[in-house]
């Protein structure tokens, strides 16, 4: 990458023409020419609806002091559908200030040419309900991303959605507590500089076959989900930056990515994975803060990228570099991770003075010989991993620095080890190994000059500021996306199902009083201040079935919805368990082998077929890949579920995941019919019920990974 084109990347935008005439709002209006609108709060529609609509050249859109309104029932960001604003082409458009609430697309532009966007928060906009629990994870939250060439981004929501944008800056914008902050797709050449994009539960920015690009000072922490501290690490495809498909040339610097599934996951794309032509290649990444994700701080794969003085500390892998090549991993400081650098496949890669600080692994490097038979990519490229060199890079206090597998071909030369438990491991075909080892300090290595991105003028530090909340630990993920902090919170310490159950009073500074509880005998105190812990005994034989309130003030409050109280206002949170005791006799029978779900007359045993296992559970929450008992069929079987409940008098609500089909029916009644073969998917239905009742759960499996899962709760 030639250091002439950073550098002219690097030049500042073009400024603003003040002075504009004032345009009432009014919604689906068409804007073709330069103006501001009053300043107000406006609704429009709930539904697939347009706030405004920009079309023309040389057009400036207004909107400071204004806030578009689309659902306002906040509580359910899954519902939300609409685009507040919607640029149609132009050429040299500008949007300034303003904030969109409650719609799925806060900005979407397409097809336009030297686009800014300065100063807009786009937050609160759609996300989807998460069902992952504290415990254990559901893969109906897990994400893809891999198919785009049908502008399959946009069904998901977004602060800023950008298609076949060329040109422009996107600075001082904010989108949190959504799914996605920024997403681009075959959008080549903006400055993005001084925004947040954060507490996202999916993307922080999400690139898809979009180069030349320059990311500089912003903050792109906690996008995140499929974490819980102590059960489950997986991100679930989450990330802070997602760089895909033939992204390249992109100069990402200054940053802070932290917190999030993987802080990077770039990955080549489909094409090369079918060709093995291309990549996402010829990126920078410098001197940007990638740690505590729960995967991996930068995963980049089948691509040639250069990583150069960036933070990368407590993720399971630092660096994940599969069938990476020509790759330069150079001046980073990796600490805490349990695999700093972790390279399968790779060829000619530099990994040149680094610092490893603590990492279990330090550097690993290994090929398979088996690889999958439907990728392309082995087929027409070389996959041994070979030709790397190690220089310069200080080691300590490692418990293994160097773990070589089938490996051909490497260097390590003036390389400093300190309190290292093991140098070397080495197994498989490895040949041309050479270990240089020389007393003293690592050979010292310095950055050349092509690799270096200077600091913009007027640059914010992005990073998170020292003695600040930081680490997985503060990572917490509940059925909206992560948390924030900015308002009051009850969250387990440990399992949610202990009794007694202790629970973090989370939230900014301030105290707290019990005002409401059920079903409980004890409370370890009535009320005390944000960081106390309160224990909650449920009374004998409501261990299941019970809930605490607790009222909040302090200073303000803004909540996972965008919901605003004032300080010294009082704002109600609690914690409430709602599992019916119910003992599910579970049979399991074979079915044909269609590839269809099978008729069934009804939720009847006979009507099943014949019984080949059976089982009891008091939780109908089941997950494989492989029966947990050889007499369970591996694929094309019923599963039936029969239990008694007995309900108070009310209105409940009961939801299913199921891979693949599922039925539900209560006293014989067909109430919840999601008789269709898929993968995780959620279905739900309400019905009104007191008293004793018999619910009868049939659920069809074809193939692959088993999921049933029945979930019942109070509606209030």
């Amino acid at each position: 990458m030639p250091r002439q084109f950073w550098l002219l990347l690097l030049l500042p935008a073009a400024g603003l023409s003040a002075q504009l005439p004032v345009t009432p709002f009014h919604s689906g209006m068409v804007v073709t020419a330069s103006t501001r609108i009053a300043p107000g709060r406006y609704r429009i529609a709930a539904g697939d609806s347009l706030g405004i609509v920009v079309r023309g050249n040389r057009v400036t859109l207004d909107l400071r002091g204004v806030e578009i309104v689309g659902d306002t029932a906040r509580t359910r960001p899954d519902r939300f559908r609409g685009v507040g604003v919607a640029i149609d082409g132009g050429t040299d458009v500008t949007v300034r200030g303003g904030a969109v609430r409650g719609v799925r697309h806060g900005l979407v532009a397409r097809g336009t040419r030297q686009l800014r966007i300065l100063g807009g928060d786009f937050s609160y906009n759609q996300k989807p309900r998460l069902y992952s629990g504290t415990e254990k994870e559901s893969l109906v939250d897990w994400l893809s991303f891999h198919q785009n060439e049908k502008d399959e981004w946009f069904t998901f929501g977004a602060g800023i959605y950008l298609d076949r944008v060329v040109g422009g800056e996107i600075k001082g914008v904010t989108v949190r507590q959504g799914m996605n902050g920024l997403m681009m797709t075959r959008t080549d050449s903006l400055l993005i500089w001084n925004n947040s994009f954060s507490f996202n539960s999916g993307l922080g920015v999400g690139m898809y076959r979009s180069s030349y690009n320059r990311l500089l000072h912003n903050k792109i922490d906690w996008n995140v989900r499929g974490y819980s501290h102590g059960f489950y690490n997986r991100g679930q495809d989450s990330a802070g930056l997602l760089m895909y498909e033939q992204s390249c040339f992109n100069v990402v610097a200054h940053n802070s990515v932290t917190h999030s599934g993987d802080g990077l996951f770039l990955w080549a794309g489909q094409s090369t994975m079918d060709s093995g032509q291309g990549g996402a290649n010829d990126n920078l990444f410098y001197a940007n803060d990638f740690s505590h994700a729960p995967t991996n701080g930068i995963e980049a794969t089948f691509s040639r990228n250069a990583f150069v003085a960036n933070r990368v500390e407590e993720n399971w892998h630092g660096v994940w570099g599969g069938y990476s090549w020509e790759s330069v991993i150079l001046g980073n400081r990796f600490a805490d991770n349990v695999e700093a650098i972790a390279i399968e496949h790779g060829q000619e890669n530099r990994i040149v003075a680094n610092r490893f600080d603590g990492d279990t692994t330090a550097i690993r490097l290994w090929w398979n010989k088996l690889e999958p038979s439907d990728w392309g990519y082995p087929k027409f490229r070389d996959t041994r991993s070979r030709d790397v060199t190690v220089l310069g890079n200080t080691f300590l206090g490692n418990r293994l620095a160097l773990r070589v597998d089938n490996t051909q071909r490497l260097r390590a030369e003036g390389n400093a080890f300190v309190r290292v438990d093991s140098l070397t491991r080495l197994s498989g075909d490895t040949a041309g190994w050479v270990l240089v080892q020389r007393p003293g300090e690592a050979t010292q290595v310095p950055i050349p000059a092509r690799y270096v991105v200077p600091k913009l003028a007027g640059g914010q530090n992005a990073m998170i500021p020292p003695g600040a909340r930081r680490g997985r630990k503060t990572i917490i993920v509940d059925e909206w996306g992560p948390y924030d902090f900015l308002s009051p919170k009850l969250w387990p310490v440990g399992r949610s199902d202990a009794t007694p159950q202790r629970l973090r009073v989370l939230g900014p500074r301030g105290s707290w009083r019990v005002v409401e509880r059920d079903g409980i005998a004890e409370l370890n105190a009535e009320s005390g201040h944000v960081g106390d812990t309160l224990v909650v005994t449920p009374m004998p034989g409501r261990e299941n079935d019970y809930r605490v309130e607790l009222e909040y003030r302090g200073v303000a409050v803004t909540t996972s919805f965008g919901e605003r109280v004032q300080a010294g206002q009082p704002v109600r949170f609690g914690w409430s368990r709602f599992l019916p005791d119910v003992r599910w006799s579970l049979t399991f029978s074979r079915t044909d082998t269609s590839t269809t779900p099978p008729p069934i007359a009804s939720s009847d045993s006979s009507a099943l077929g014949q019984i080949v296992a059976r089982r009891d559970t008091s939780r109908l929450d089941l997950t494989w890949y492989r029966p947990p008992v050889a007499a369970i069929p591996q694929e094309y079987f019923l599963t039936r579920a029969e239990g008694v409940v007995t309900l108070t008098s009310g209105k409940y609500l009961i939801r299913t995941i199921a891979d693949d089909a599922v039925r539900v029916y209560l006293d014989g009644r067909l109430i919840l019919d999601d008789w269709v073969a898929g993968e995780s998917h959620v279905k739900e239905a309400t019905f009104n019920a007191t008293g004793t009742h018999r619910v009868v759960v049939v659920h069809w499996q074809r193939d692959g990974w088993y999921e049933l899962r029945v979930d019942l709760e109070r509606v209030r």
